[in-house]
C-alpha cells in the first residue's frame, strides 16, 4: 500500500503542476483585471461561430471519413501503407504553412480560382467562415479517418467470415457490422475534432476574414492585443473552459463499445469487398482524399524548395529559436506525461488532469504565465519561457492518451513479475519501463516537438520583433505580400517539423526491445 502510494506522488506532482498552470493563470489574469467584464454583441456573435463552425467543421470530417476510411480498409495496392501515413501528414503540419498551401490551392491566384477563371465561372474566396471550416477539414479529416479505421480494423476477420457463410449482402454487413462499429466510433471522432476547433487560433487569425468569422480564442488575442481589456479575455477564456468541459463530458457519456469480441488476426474476406462499381466508389474516395490532402503540400514545397538559398538570416536564426524550444518543450511533455500515464490505469484522476490542458485558452495561459512572473524577471526576457511551458501543456494530453493504452499492457504482463523480483523505483523505471514503452514515447516526443515547431499563438503576444520564432516569421513575411520567401520559409519549416517528428519517432521504434 505504501509502495503504490509513493509510485503516485509523481503524477500528483504532475497533475498539481497542470492545474496550477491552468486554473491559476486564469486567475492571475482575473485578479490583475479586477474581476470578471460583461460580454458584448461582438463576444456572443464569436461564441456563436466557435461552436457552429467546429460543429460543421467535424460533421464534415467525420462525413468524409467513412467512405475513405471504409476504402482503405477493403482495398490492398502498392503504397497503401505509405499512402495511409502521408495523408495523416497534416495532423503534424505547421498551421501556417498548412493555412499557405491552401491559398495557394483555393486562393485569389490559386489552381480552382484559375480553373474556374478558365470556365467562365465567377471565382471563390477562401477567406471567412466557410475558409476557416476547409482549413478544419483539412486538418481534421486525416484524425477522423484514422479513427474509423483503427474502427474498421477492430472488427475481426471472423465476423466477416460469418456473415459470408450466412449469405449477407452488402447492406446486411453494413447494418450487423459496419453501423455498429461506426456508432461507437464517430461520437468519440466527432467530439474530438469538435474539441479541437473550439480551441482553433492560427486558423481563425488567417482566414477569418473579420467579426463575423471570429473564434472565442481570436477574440481572446483581440482583447489582449488590442484593446488590452483583461477583464473581457477571463470572461471568453472561462467561457470557452466551460465549452471545453461540456464537450469532455459528452464524449464520456456518448463514445460506447463495439464489443464485437477478439479475432485471430486473418485478413479481410475477398468476397466482401464488392464489384466493380464498388471499386469505382473506393478509388474516387482514396484518389479524392489524397488529392485535398497532399495537393497543398506538394503546391508549397515545389514554391519553396528554389528559395531556400536566398532566405534572410533571420529566418535561420528563427529556425534556431524554434528547434532550442520544441526540444525544451518535448523533453518537458514527456517528464509530466509520463507519471501521468504510469497512474492513469490506477486512478481516474490523472487523466482527467492530463486532459485538463485541453480546456484551457494558450493565450490565457500565457498572460497569466508572463503577469505572475513579470514583478521578478525582466519582461524582455519572458517571451521564449512562456511560449515553452504552453506548448508542453498543450502537447500533453495527446502524449498521455497515447501513453496510456500502452502501460495498461505493460502493467498487465509485468507487474506481478516485477513484483517478485523486488523491481522498483529508477531500476523498474530503466529496465523496464522505458524499454517497453520507448515505441508510443518516441511517437508522443515527435508529436510533441512538431506540435511545438508549429505553433503560432503564445509567442505572437509577447516577441518584442527581436525574439522570432519560425511560424511567426512566416506569418510577418505572408503579412508583407513576400510570397517567394514566405513559400521557402514554410518548406524549411514543414522539413524540419517532419525531421523532427521522424528522427524521434525512429529513436523510439530503435529503443524498443521487441
Amino acid at each position: 500500500m505504501a509502495r503504490s502510494l509513493r509510485q503516485l506522488i509523481p503524477a500528483a506532482l504532475s497533475a498539481s503542476l497542470l492545474a496550477a498552470l491552468v486554473l491559476g493563470t486564469l486567475g492571475a489574469v482575473t485578479i490583475r483585471a479586477g474581476g470578471f467584464s460583461a460580454l458584448g454583441p461582438r463576444d456572443l456573435d464569436a461564441l456563436w461561430f466557435t461552436v457552429w463552425q467546429a460543429a460543421v467543421s467535424a460533421v464534415i470530417s467525420c462525413a468524409l471519413a467513412v467512405p475513405v476510411a471504409r476504402a482503405l480498409h477493403r482495398r490492398r495496392f502498392a503504397g497503401r501503407d505509405l499512402l495511409i501515413s502521408l495523408m495523416g501528414a497534416p495532423f503534424i503540419l505547421p498551421t501556417i504553412a498548412a493555412v499557405m498551401g491552401l491559398i495557394a490551392v483555393f486562393g485569389r491566384r490559386g489552381l480552382v480560382n484559375g480553373a474556374l477563371d478558365a470556365l467562365g465561372l465567377p471565382g471563390m474566396t477562401i477567406y471567412g467562415a466557410h475558409g476557416v471550416i476547409l482549413a478544419h477539414v483539412f486538418f481534421n479529416l486525416p484524425l477522423a479517418t484514422r479513427m474509423v479505421l483503427h474502427g474498421w480494423q477492430a472488427i475481426p476477420s471472423e465476423r466477416f467470415r460469418l456473415a459470408a457463410s450466412l449469405g449477407f449482402a452488402p447492406a446486411g454487413v453494413t447494418r450487423h457490422l459496419e453501423r455498429p462499429m461506426l456508432r461507437a466510433v464517430l461520437p468519440g471522432a466527432f467530439l474530438a475534432i469538435f474539441l479541437v476547433c473550439l480551441t482553433s487560433f492560427a486558423i481563425a487569425l488567417t482566414l477569418g476574414g473579420g467579426p463575423k468569422a471570429t473564434t472565442v480564442e481570436l477574440a481572446i488575442y483581440q482583447a489582449f492585443r488590442f484593446d488590452f481589456d483583461l477583464g473581457r479575455a477571463a470572461t471568453l477564456a472561462l467561457m470557452q473552459v466551460g465549452l471545453c468541459l461540456g464537450a469532455l463530458a459528452i464524449s464520456a457519456r456518448l463514445t460506447l463499445r463495439a464489443g464485437f469480441g477478439a479475432g485471430l488476426d486473418r485478413p479481410p474476406v475477398a468476397g466482401l469487398t464488392g464489384g466493380p462499381f464498388t471499386r469505382l466508389i473506393d478509388s474516387t474516395a482514396i484518389a479524392a482524399a489524397a488529392l485535398f490532402l497532399l495537393v497543398p503540400i506538394t503546391l508549397i514545397l515545389a514554391r519553396g524548395v528554389p528559395g531556400l538559398a536566398d532566405l534572410p538570416a533571420s529566418i535561420w536564426a528563427a529556425s534556431a529559436t524554434s528547434l532550442g524550444l520544441a526540444a525544451a518543450s518535448t523533453v518537458l511533455t514527456i517528464l509530466l506525461a509520463l507519471p501521468l500515464a504510469l497512474a492513469a490505469p490506477r486512478t481516474r484522476w490523472a487523466e482527467a488532469a492530463a486532459m485538463l490542458p485541453l480546456t484551457a485558452s494558450a493565450l490565457v495561459m500565457g498572460t497569466g504565465l508572463y503577469l505572475i512572473a513579470r514583478p521578478f524577471v525582466a519582461a524582455s526576457s519572458l517571451a521564449l519561457p512562456v511560449t515553452l511551458i504552453a506548448n508542453a501543456a498543450l502537447s500533453l494530453p495527446f502524449a498521455v492518451r497515447l501513453l496510456i493504452p500502452e502501460v495498461r499492457v505493460l502493467q498487465a504482463d509485468y507487474d506481478r513479475l516485477a513484483a517478485s523480483l523486488n523491481m522498483s523505483g529508477w531500476a523498474r523505471l530503466r529496465l523496464l519501463t522505458l524499454p517497453r514503452l520507448a515505441r508510443p514515447l518516441g511517437f508522443s516526443a515527435g508529436l510533441a516537438a512538431a506540435f511545438s515547431m508549429g505553433d503560432l499563438g503564445v509567442i505572437t503576444l509577447f516577441s518584442d520583433g527581436r525574439t522570432q520564432t519560425l511560424p511567426l516569421a512566416l506569418f510577418q513575411l505572408m503579412g508583407a505580400y513576400r510570397m517567394d520567401q514566405a513559400a521557402a520559409a514554410a518548406t524549411l519549416l514543414i522539413a524540419l517539423t517532419f525531421g523532427l517528428f521522424w528522427l524521434l519517432d525512429r529513436i523510439g521504434h530503435h529503443a524498443d526491445p521487441r
